[in-house]
């Protein structure tokens, strides 16, 4: 359903409902209606309960009005004008939630709700039990219409959870910003790295105090930062902060016994983060006073933030170009546990799932208890960490799997009272899993800082989530346990010596940086050359393989790193892929997918997920952009199912065809030969008509498929006596000159002897040739190739083939040359990059009978006469996969059926995977055959 059909449905709901409502008459209509007319779900029915039975504490048989499974929903329904906050009669003189608590306190564990919901048609009362003290969020019948989107957690409860994580972490970014530059501006050096690093370490501790106190971290009074910082004058809050960080870091046994101040009242933090005294605190305004009082800490819940959002949004504080040079992106918890899920966590819940089914429970006990020992023996390290939300989010992932197992051992010991699962008062602390298990390598200081608390505060979240199910409270502060976040340069450093011995680690993973070689500073550049022993022009990326290949050597060590796709596709892949397959083997892998960053400044990047190890897993997994997964032998690094080979460039075919070409390539200065609109040469023309014969229409593959025109002079075989007098054709050969002459490279310089041709010349002097662009948009099932007369010039945005045949162009215009195409060509972010020398040169031609080639020429002709159909159309739009003409789809399907049947293959079962194996295996043959 789209937005605007919900609003219409929910509108409808409240006219339908207003003023109406039986409990034992109306519920099931009601939800049935909410759910499937305004949420949009499908069978209903099927995915809801009705008077779920439950036995009470009495021991008598109760039902649940209304239940959700797959979102874990407990609804109590009462009837019309009932007060929800009142005890009602004829039940023990309970409020409905209490009513509601006492039906899910005998749910099985698996079984119990996520939120309560309680109502009375006309109000509806929503309580997240995720929370340590559920609160109702309200909302009347008269608000559904434009507060229905609040009510998905009833379809999909943990994308509504992320959501509105998201919200309140970018929420809480935008007040971090907000302070950092009302403080920038008062600093004294305001562009010195001290005072950047300062402000940077001020931010994090004034956030670290927000924080802690709505999470009463400080105390049970949750204004207990506020309520301190209100008291001083303006003038007064930069010696205010002084002493309060200062208290912060000083043990209780070493503070003053007599002091009785406000400040004696906040607790020792330790863990380093209010060690430093020197850190430069400007002082402060009305303006900063404003910020942090009235709207961060008065307006704001801290408590809320997603530490795994918030780290990442946090760190968006930094200068944006600081974050690009250092290829640094962020990655949304979806895409984290694209990674985690298949590396560990899939395993992980498998194992605690089985025994949960154990029906003995002195065995099941024993088995949570040997698997929480387990989970607390695991490590972790992300050797690129940035804020820290990979390392956050695992953190988060085996706790809340823990407290499962924690929860399930107490009701093996069946303490129960009331429902309610009870430790008592033992002093024992259940929790064994540590932030101490989580180690990250980070190059920036700030992102080692904010990492850390990040850390900090996921543990803080953690703790709460416990005490819930213990029913006793845990002390968070001083901080115990340390998180390993190392700051340095993770290719030059030894991960072995300095951060975690290999045989004490159990996982590798994370999001290092993405840059091209182009990209990449001089210091990058050598860095990567010598951990990759000598491989130059791979992207930065490649570094952290080479460096993990060579750390995990003889260890069971499980690995999986976002990359940018660029390592999977063209030249790279033999570069970076032969060495490391000598040792390492893909286990399982996401294909190329696109995601957005959470960090306030997008970095879209197209990224593929690879996992390794030097164990060589029998089940292997390879995941589509759809998640749809195919079960391997073997992950190639071109991620597909088949053997390690390599496609390498080749300088000629390995195949009988025609040569293919680049363009012509202009090096005149920007333009001054090439760029030449109608409207500048018709002046010049109208002006000097000699100057007609000098211009040639030019394509580059912008021109060629969205019909452009360009004009370029094109002097070859022209004699100076027909240009020589003509001032701008003079005036643009000269520009040439000048600038060929002052470049910096020789063959260049060498060029500047004839200013009036283009740098390289590779145009056909008669008839046809077919034009390839070097890119085309992903969203294209074809690339567009096409017949151009030779008259008109063909840049070095293209490639050509002389002399090419129109068999040539149906073979090349194939499904069967397109799948060849996308595995083995570059990519320009998800554009096609079509490379003469390793996707022409090396693609497996067929042997075609005599008929089955004229079959393909006439084929070749359909598409040809489709595409003249629709002149006025440029190729872009023709084959934009959602403009794509039905009778040029049909064209090329012909001429697809003709290509395969030269090859021989099976036209019904054939699927691109199918295709692309037996191109390579033709490939290996005719490589064999070169040798």
């Amino acid at each position: 359903m789209t937005d605007a059909e919900k609003r219409e449905a929910a509108r409808q709901f409240y006219q339908k409902w207003v003023n109406r409502g039986k409990e034992d008459e109306d519920d099931r209509s009601y939800w049935i209606d909410f759910l499937q007319n305004v949420m949009g779900v499908d069978h209903v029915t099927d995915r809801i309960e009705f008077q779920k039975k439950v036995v009470g504490p009495d021991g008598n048989t109760k039902r649940i009005d209304v239940y959700i499974p797959e979102t874990r929903v407990l609804i109590e329904q009462k009837s019309l004008n009932i007060d929800l906050s009142k005890p009602q009669q004829g039940h023990n003189g309970m409020t409905p939630y209490e009513q509601a608590k006492m039906y899910d306190n005998s749910l099985p564990v698996s079984e119990k709700s996520k939120w309560i919901i309680i109502s009375n048609f006309a109000e509806i009362w929503v309580y997240d039990m995720d929370t340590r003290v559920p609160e109702p969020t309200k909302f009347t019948l008269a608000e559904i219409p434009t507060k229905y989107s609040w009510f998905e957690f009833l379809v999909n409860q943990k994308e509504q959870k992320i959501s509105q994580e998201m919200e309140i972490s970018v929420k809480a970014g935008g007040f971090v910003g907000l302070i950092y530059d009302a403080l920038l501006k008062q600093y004294i050096n305001p562009e010195s790295e001290e005072t950047l690093k300062s402000l940077n370490m001020l931010c994090v501790r004034l956030v670290f105090c927000l924080y802690a106190e709505d999470a009463h971290i400080f105390g049970d009074n949750g204004h207990m930062f506020h309520d301190y910082i209100e008291q001083f004058e303006t003038k007064d809050m930069r010696r205010a902060l002084i002493d309060l960080f200062k208290i912060l870091d000083t043990p209780e046994d070493k503070r003053d016994p007599y002091d009785i101040s406000d400040l004696s009242k906040f607790p020792y933090v330790n863990g380093g983060l209010f060690a430093d005294e020197n850190i430069e605190i400007p002082n402060f305004t009305d303006e900063i006073k404003t910020i942090l009082l009235d709207k961060a800490s008065a307006e704001f819940d801290w408590s809320k933030i997603s530490p795994t959002i918030f780290g990442a949004v946090f760190e968006s504080t930094l200068n944006p170009d600081t974050r690009r040079k250092g290829g640094m992106h962020y990655t949304s918890i979806e895409n984290i546990h694209k990674v985690i899920d298949p590396l560990f966590l899939n395993e992980l819940k498998n194992e605690f799932e089985l025994i949960e089914q154990i029906q003995v429970e002195k065995t099941k006990k024993q088995k949570l208890e040997t698997f929480q020992n387990k989970l607390a023996s695991l490590t972790w390290l992300d050797p690129a960490c940035g804020s820290g939300n990979f390392l956050t989010e695992t953190y988060m992932s085996i706790r809340r799997l823990e407290n499962q197992v924690i929860r399930n051992i107490l009701d093996c010991d069946r303490k129960q009272v009331d429902g309610q699962i009870i430790l008592g008062d033992t002093g024992i602390n259940p929790i064994k899993v540590g932030i101490n298990q989580f180690y990250g390598i980070e190059i920036n200081d700030f992102a080692v800082t904010v990492a850390k608390t990040a850390l900090w505060i996921a543990e803080s979240q953690m703790l709460k989530e416990t005490e819930d199910i213990i029913h006793m409270s845990l002390d968070f502060l001083p901080l115990k346990t340390n998180a390993y976040i190392f700051e340095g340069n993770a290719l030059t450093m030894d991960w072995e010596e300095e951060v975690i011995k290999s045989s004490n680690l159990k996982y590798i993973m994370g999001n290092p940086p993405f840059l091209g070689y182009t990209l990449q500073s001089e210091k990058q550049k050598s860095d990567l050359l010598a951990v990759t022993k000598g491989i130059a022009n791979v992207d930065y990326v490649a570094g952290w393989y080479f460096k993990a290949k060579d750390y995990i050597k003889n260890t069971t060590i499980k690995c999986a790193f976002v990359s940018t796709n660029s390592i999977t596709q063209g030249e790279q892949v033999p570069q970076i892929w032969e060495p490391l397959l000598e040792r390492i083997h893909i286990n399982f892998a996401y294909r190329t997918f696109r995601w957005d960053s959470e960090a306030a400044i997008k970095a879209r990047v197209y990224c593929v997920i690879i996992g390794f190890s030097e164990i060589n897993n029998n089940d292997k997994i390879l995941i589509d952009e759809k998640n749809n997964i195919t079960e391997c032998t073997n992950i190639n690094p071109y991620l597909i199912n088949f053997d390690n080979i390599f496609v390498y460039k080749e300088a000629k075919p390995l195949c009988n065809c025609s040569t293919i070409l680049k363009g012509s390539m202009p090096n005149d200065n920007k333009g001054k030969l090439s760029n030449f609109t109608t409207e500048e040469k018709e002046n010049i023309c109208k002006k000097y008509p000699a100057a007609t014969k000098l211009f040639k229409k030019i394509y580059g593959a912008e021109e060629y498929l969205h019909n452009k025109t360009r004009w370029c002079l094109w002097l070859k075989e022209i004699t100076p006596s027909e240009y020589k007098d003509i001032p701008p054709i003079m005036d643009a050969i000269k520009d040439v000159y000048e600038a060929r002459k002052n470049s910096k490279r020789a063959a260049t310089q060498k060029l500047a002897d004839i200013p009036y041709l283009f740098g390289e010349i590779r145009q056909p002097s008669f008839g046809h040739y077919i034009l390839v662009p070097r890119h085309s948009s992903e969203n294209r099932r074809y690339i567009p190739f096409g017949f151009v007369d030779s008259n008109i010039i063909a840049s070095d945005a293209c490639n050509i083939i002389p002399n090419a045949t129109l068999y040539e162009f149906g073979v090349l215009e194939s499904n069967i040359h397109m799948a060849w195409m996308r595995m083995v060509s570059g990519r320009l972010e998800m554009r096609y990059r079509y490379s003469p020398t390793l996707v022409y040169n090396t693609f497996p031609w067929p042997s075609p009978t005599t008929e089955q080639k004229k079959k393909i020429e006439e084929t070749a002709q359909g598409i040809l006469d489709v595409r003249a159909k629709y002149s006025n159309s440029c190729l872009a739009d023709l084959y934009d996969k959602f403009s794509m003409p039905p009778d040029l789809q049909k064209a090329h399907d012909a001429n697809n059926k003709a290509v395969m049947q030269a090859y021989g293959f099976n036209i019904k079962e054939m699927s691109e995977a199918y295709c692309v194996t037996t191109l390579i295996k033709m490939y290996q043959e005719l490589t064999k055959e070169e040798k």
